[in-house]
């Protein structure tokens, strides 16, 4: 599974791969824990220009980290705080283009630029986010966006 970013020409033909490959570690596992630690290692090996990539799990009313790939983050997150927390409560995905104009953007590491944000939703019901930062300023768009909500859809489907 030692696929090289370079081979890919478009965002299309990226989400493609990673959702195929993400689809076949699925099928390895039903435990969430494992799952996501691969997936977030997955995102982390396919997508570049990306220094953090992980999930935050709604527990006790709180986003809780989950698995990830980077620095060290923020333990819980409140529903509203910060972009994780934002996409939560509105159960939107949110896009920054520039954390430093954000003021809501909760800074884990000072040298992230960009931040993309997407909900896990089962339904009506909120399962927790996928968060990718990036040192690169405008880094994420609407192509991101839907391959990863198309992702988000997979990972709820088959871990819920």
């Amino acid at each position: 599974m030692d696929i090289e970013k370079r081979y890919f020409q478009t965002k299309d033909e990226l989400y493609e791969a990673v959702y195929d490959t993400a689809a076949a570690m699925l099928r390895e596992t039903d435990d969430a824990c494992a799952a996501l630690a691969n997936v977030s290692a997955l995102l982390m090996l396919f997508l570049p220009d990306v220094s953090w990539a992980g999930f935050y799990l709604l527990k006790r009313g709180r986003l809780v980290l989950g698995p990830f790939q980077g620095k060290p983050a923020v333990a819980e997150i409140a529903l509203g705080r910060g972009v994780c927390g934002t996409a939560a409560a509105e159960r939107r995905t949110q896009i920054v283009a520039d954390v430093s104009a954000c003021a809501n953007h909760i800074a884990c590491d000072a040298s992230s630029a960009s931040e993309i944000v997407v909900p896990l939703m089962d339904g009506g019901a909120l399962f927790g986010v996928i968060d990718i930062d990036s040192r690169k300023k405008a880094r994420f768009d609407e192509e991101d966006a839907a391959g990863l909500a198309r992702l988000a859809a997979l990972l709820c489907e088959k871990l819920l």
